[in-house]
């Protein structure tokens, strides 16, 4: 409530006495700390030497030695999810947040649409006198709300971020990045040939928005969320990053596991008695599902020794790329560090370091050069990805490793990312530090905690009580505990109960105890009623080594009850195992009001998959409306980029149509003459004629016929792909080809020139759409 007015008013000012409180901007406490809050991405348990893995990441290790580490932290097995308890204190399904942003269904608990009644740090924060910056993954906006015509209230800036500098979606190319600054696109700053990569590129923001304020301020405290690309998908990172580990993962995963879960003992992370997790532990893949359906391949690992050779070394491979990709962001992340130290700020900052879930096992049990092509259903077979062994991690990559890899980097736990049941999913590093008021110590702390309980620890550190409404919202109860007794009484107790559901599965922990269903994540198995439960007591047996539940029959019945009371009161229910190009492609709000008929104009701010005409499955019609100089070319079109896309483009006079069905098969339709000098409507027209019958390239097969004004000038027979291009990444541009890869191996120019572009009309009305000579002339202004 803002303060009454206490000063003096008269007729005339100099009679009258001002009172400036009512009106200032809220302030901080004298000495109030700086919160940073680090966030990596899919990074395992025993990936970081810190934590005992393999891989060197110096920062983490610097902020690790100044505080305190957490041997038992937990978050919910999902990126958006952990972030939005982590930004909220809230559970993600009372956050409508028990999915990615992108696969939003209409249910409380998975409507991907946070309610303003669950109010995020940053808004306390900022109405407590702190500055407040985002820099990084966002992925807390849906699909559909993430175009610049959206409703902007669930970007940063309208849940009480005051700078944004980042990407809004799940995952972002580390070389061509889809930036956004504050609310508006803009292009990175450079190219990989001049050195650009995101990570040195978000670490650069980082330091400037501190910077600027405290040019200004230097007392006012800030709020940094510093979310990583690191190290989801796709792993990018100069070569000379992952030649740095080459050799050290030639042993194979398996091997590799005993000597992370040694280390891991050694710096007290986990009892002496921790057994490693079994590889393939249900028996995968020969265990089925209620119905006799197969399990997912997707979740299962191959045993090294059945690996050919070139296996092992692609493998080995990817497994080096993502350890350069992990030590290179830490490195730059570290120059975070260096700026808060050498401006005097890093001994009154608390630092919270956590991974958002498990390792990730997105790559299935064979890797990929794409990792699009997990989302489209389709194979990698690994004589594929071996082919371009030596572009991993490179601009013409979208590569992920192989499951088995996820697995070694969640030592000593099953399973990795997505599982909400297994330690694999849910057990991750964190850090805390705050040297001016906490005392380093090399003694993990043992407390089971969860995302859900650092902004109650937060809170509770800095002296801040949440308010009652939040922009008019009445506040919701903070749901997470706060653990702040912890640091620096390694005897405190931990939380008690932690409820979790995601993806089709579910879990509860109660003091030591975790019950979890036996259900693959993304499975579509269904059946929920006929579900098996297991039985872990994870205060004695954290890799999960022996299900008990046979043996503590009371306990399980109970734990299955309170499971289902916190599903009522958390929104847990409706339950979704729908498979991943189920969820790409199920029906939901569009960004964009549905029509047959799209218009896109030059150089308008690309514009998201989710927000775009939808192709997949059907016939459709790209006319451009242009103006042709003689030497006119480049892009007319293009949509997606290096992981799937098509574009429409000029190259060498000739008009040419170019579909990259998942980055593997570039199919190129070009015209048969020039392009003269003046005015066309240049089309390419594509007729399903019905799914492609081979499997290992799934699709709509059809022909691809390319038109200038009315004319046929080139045709071929192509497939384009089942799902989406890349739904958090890539979008649809007019004039330019922002992620320079979805024309044939960069040849065409980045940008249309010689010429002008009056728009582009995308149709799909139906089987055949358009009269060339009538019809799609009348769409443009030209002459």
């Amino acid at each position: 409530m803002a303060e009454k007015f206490a000063g003096k008013i008269s007729l005339d000012i100099r009679d009258s006495v001002p009172d400036w409180t009512p009106f200032q901007a809220p302030k901080a406490p004298a000495e109030a700390p700086n919160v940073v809050f680090i966030v990596w991405d899919d990074v395992g348990y025993g990936t970081m030497d810190c934590f005992g893995g393999p891989v060197r990441t110096p920062t983490m290790g610097r902020i690790a030695d100044h505080g305190v580490r957490y041997s038992n932290f937990h978050t919910t097995a999902l990126c958006s999810p952990t972030r939005a308890s982590l930004l909220t204190g809230r559970n993600a399904t009372s956050n409508g947040m028990a999915t990615i942003a992108e696969f939003s269904s209409g249910f409380p608990g998975i409507s991907t649409r946070i309610p303003f009644e669950n109010g995020f740090i940053s808004e306390v924060l900022v109405e407590n006198g702190y500055n407040t910056y985002c820099v990084g993954k966002w992925h807390l906006t849906p699909g559909e709300e993430t175009g610049m015509a959206a409703w902007k209230k669930r970007w940063p800036l309208g849940r009480g971020f005051e700078r944004f500098y980042g990407f809004l979606g799940g995952e972002s190319s580390g070389w061509f990045p889809d930036l956004i600054h504050d609310n508006h696109p803009v292009e990175p700053p450079a190219t990989p040939d001049e050195g650009y990569h995101i990570a040195k590129d978000l670490s650069d923001r980082a330091i400037e928005f501190i910077q600027d304020a405290k040019s200004v301020d230097p007392d006012k405290p800030f709020f940094l969320y510093f979310s990583l690309d690191a190290a989801h998908a796709p792993h990018h990172v100069f070569t000379e990053w992952a030649d740095k580990y080459t050799g050290m993962f030639d042993e194979g995963y398996e091997a590799i596991r005993a000597g992370i879960l040694a280390h891991q003992k050694e710096l007290g992370l986990l009892p002496e008695d921790t057994e490693l997790s079994g590889i393939n532990p249900h028996g995968e893949p020969g265990v089925t599902g209620p119905d006799g359906q197969p399990w997912p391949m997707l979740d299962t690992v191959r045993p090294w020794a059945t690996l050919s050779d070139d296996e092992k070394r692609l493998f080995a491979r990817m497994a080096e790329v993502f350890a350069g990709y992990v030590e290179y962001t830490d490195d730059q992340v570290g120059r975070v560090v260096d700026f808060l130290e050498s401006s005097g700020q890093l001994d009154n900052t608390i630092i919270v370091v956590i991974s958002d879930n498990g390792a990730s096992g997105e790559g299935g049990p064979d890797g990929t050069f794409n990792e699009w092509r997990f989302f489209n259903g389709a194979p990698t077979p690994t004589e594929l990805t071996f082919q371009h062994i030596d572009e991993l991690g490179s601009p013409a990559s979208y590569n992920h490793y192989n499951t088995g890899w996820a697995w070694a980097f969640d030592t000593p736990f099953p399973y990795w990312k997505r599982w909400a049941g297994y330690e694999g999913g849910i057990a991750d590093m964190c850090i805390m530090s705050w040297p001016a008021k906490i005392e380093p110590s090399a003694s993990p702390r043992p407390q089971y905690v969860h995302a859900v309980d650092v902004v109650p620890t937060i809170y509770d550190l800095i002296g801040v009580t949440p308010p009652d409404t939040i922009n008019g919202f009445a506040q919701s109860p903070i749901e997470g505990e706060s653990f702040a007794a912890s640091l620096t009484d390694v005897g405190a107790p931990g939380k008690r109960t932690q409820f979790y559901a995601m993806l089709g599965q579910r879990a509860l922990y109660e003091d030591g105890w975790l019950a979890a269903t036996l259900h693959p994540p993304l499975s579509g198995w269904g059946r929920f009623d006929e579900d098996v439960w297991e039985l872990y007591h994870v205060e004695t047996d954290r890799s999960q080594s022996t299900n008990i539940a046979d043996a503590e029959p009371e306990r399980l019945q109970a734990m299955i009850a309170r499971w289902f009371d916190l599903a009522e009161q958390y929104n847990g229910l409706p339950l979704d195992d729908r498979t991943a190009l189920e969820q790409t492609l199920a029906e939901r709000p569009s960004g964009s009001p549905k029509r047959e008929r799209y218009v896109y104009y030059p150089d308008c701010a690309s514009v998201p998959e989710q927000s775009a005409v939808s192709i997949p499955g059907r016939s459709y019609t790209i006319a451009a409306g242009v103006e042709a100089g003689a030497d006119a070319e480049g892009v007319l079109f293009a949509h997606g980029g290096v992981a799937g896309g098509h574009s429409l483009y000029v190259q060498d006079h000739r008009v040419t149509y170019a579909f990259n069905w998942l980055g593997t098969s570039l199919q190129v339709i070009t015209a048969d003459r020039d392009l003269a000098p003046g005015a066309h409507v240049v089309t390419a027209e594509f007729t399903a004629t019905g799914r492609n019958a081979d499997p290992a390239m799934p699709g709509a097969r059809g022909m691809l016929s390319l038109y200038i004004d009315g004319d046929v000038v080139g045709s071929g027979d192509i497939v384009t792909q089942p799902g989406l291009f890349c739904a958090v990444g890539d979008g649809l541009c007019v004039g330019r080809d922002d992620a320079s890869s979805v024309t044939p191996a960069y040849t065409a120019p980045y940008r249309f020139t010689g010429g002008k572009i009056d728009k582009v009309v995308v149709d799909v009305s139906g089987d055949r759409y358009v009269d060339h000579e009538s019809e799609v002339r009348g769409w443009f202004l030209l002459d």
